[in-house]
C-alpha cells in the first residue's frame, strides 16, 4: 500500500492518540511491525507552536519514514499555515483530525465537531491540500450523531479536494467509544471511494483485523487503544494477515527488554521530571492483566525517580520470568479513552 510516493511496509497502522503516540512510542510500534504511524494531534494555533508540548508532538528526529503529523483546528487559513510549518520541519504526510470526540476539542469546533458543517470541511481540506506538496489525509467519524451520519458525503468532499487517504472510525461523535463500530458504513465509503480507505474501531486482535478487512474491503486497519501496553500487536496482526497463523505470546524476557528500552527513550524525550510521571500510564498498560500487575502499578505510581522506576519495572518482569517463559494475561481491559480520533 502507498500514501503518495511512500510504499508502506504493510497495512497495519498506529492510530494517532494524544498523550500516547509520542515519538518513542511510534518508533517502538514501527519496530514491532506497524507499517505506518501518525503523530499526536498538533494545534493549528500559531501561538502554541513554540510551546514545549507542541514541539514534542511534532518532533520526528530519527523516526522511520514516512513521518506523518496530524493537525487539528477549525480555521482553513490557520490549518494551511500549520501544514506548511510542519512540512518545513520534516513532515512527509499531513493528517487532518476530524474525528476526535472529546468535549474540550469539539467545544472549540475542532475534531469531529467539524462534521456538522460540510461547507467548512470542504474549505479546510482544499486549503490544506493547496498549501503543501506532500500527501494530505483525513481521519474522521461516521457523523456527529446517529441521526446525522454523513460519512459518504464527507468522503466525497475529501476525494474531490485532493485528499490522498481516508481513515474512518466507525462511530459517530456521540457514540464516543461505546457500542459496536459501524463496519457497514466503512464498507459503503470504501465501495464508493477511489482513494485508499483505512478501517478504525474495535480492532484488538489479529482475527478481528482479518474480519474487519473482509467485512469492509478496506485497504488497511488502524489500531488504537489495543496497542497501549501491547505494541507487539502490530507484528501479530501483520503475521496473521500474511499467513493465517497466530504468533505465540511474546517471551517475558523480550517484553522486559522492550519496556526498559521504551522507558529509557521516554526519559530522554521528556526529561527526568516529566518522564517519570508520564511513563506511569505506559507501565500501567504493560502490566494490565498480568499476575500481580495491579499491585505493582499502585506501588510504581509512588516512584518519582527514573532510575528507581526503571529498576522496579526490571524487577517485576524478572519475577514474571521466574514463573514462565511467555506472557500470560488474565482478562485485559482496553485503556480508557484518550484524545484519540
Amino acid at each position: 500500500m502507498k500514501i503518495g510516493p511512500y510504499l508502506l511496509a504493510n497495512n497495519v497502522f498506529v492510530a494517532p492518540m494524544a498523550g500516547v503516540t509520542d515519538r518513542p512510542f511510534r518508533q517502538l510500534c514501527k519496530q514491532l511491525g506497524a507499517g505506518y504511524a501518525v503523530s499526536e494531534m498538533a494545534a493549528s494555533d500559531p501561538r502554541l507552536w513554540a510551546s514545549e508540548k507542541t514541539s514534542r508532538r511534532i518532533n520526528h528526529d530519527g523516526e522511520m519514514e514516512p513521518r506523518a503529523v496530524q493537525i487539528a483546528g477549525a480555521d482553513p487559513v490557520m490549518l494551511a499555515d500549520c501544514a506548511r510549518f510542519n512540512v518545513e520541519r520534516g513532515a512527509q504526510v499531513i493528517d487532518i483530525n476530524m474525528g476526535c470526540p472529546v468535549k474540550k476539542v469539539c467545544n472549540s469546533w475542532c475534531g469531529s465537531a467539524l462534521l456538522q458543517d460540510e461547507a467548512l470541511v470542504a474549505r479546510i481540506l482544499e486549503a490544506v491540500v493547496a498549501a503543501v506538496d506532500v500527501p494530505v489525509t483525513l481521519k474522521f467519524r461516521t457523523g456527529w450523531d446517529r441521526a446525522h451520519r454523513n460519512a459518504l458525503a464527507i468522503a466525497h468532499i475529501a476525494e474531490s479536494s485532493g485528499i490522498a487517504m481516508l481513515t474512518l472510525h466507525g462511530r459517530t461523535r456521540a457514540d464516543g467509544y461505546s457500542g459496536l463500530a459501524e463496519y457497514d458504513t466503512i464498507a459503503a465509503v470504501k465501495a464508493r471511494a477511489g482513494i485508499p480507505v483505512v478501517a478504525n474501531g474495535d480492532i484488538d486482535s489479529p482475527q478481528k483485523a482479518r474480519q474487519v478487512l473482509d467485512a469492509t474491503g478496506a485497504d488497511a486497519v488502524m489500531v488504537g487503544r489495543a496497542a497501549q501496553g501491547r505494541p507487539w500487536i502490530f507484528r501479530e496482526i501483520a503475521h496473521y494477515l500474511a499467513t493465517g497463523s497466530e504468533l505465540l505470546a511474546p517471551e517475558v524476557e523480550e517484553v522486559r527488554r522492550l519496556m526498559l528500552e521504551h522507558l529509557q527513550a521516554h526519559y530522554v524525550f521528556y526529561g527526568e521530571y516529566l518522564g517519570v510521571r508520564t511513563a506511569r500510564k505506559h507501565i500501567g498498560w504493560y502490566v494490565n492483566g498480568l499476575e500481580g500487575g495491579e499491585t505493582f502499578r499502585r506501588q510504581m505510581n509512588r516512584i518519582e525517580d527514573c532510575n528507581e522506576q526503571l529498576a522496579a519495572v526490571d524487577g517485576f518482569f524478572q519475577s514474571l520470568r521466574a514463573r514462565g517463559q511467555r506472557l500470560q494475561y488474565a482478562l485485559r481491559e482496553l485503556p480508557a479513552e484518550s484524545l484519540a480520533a
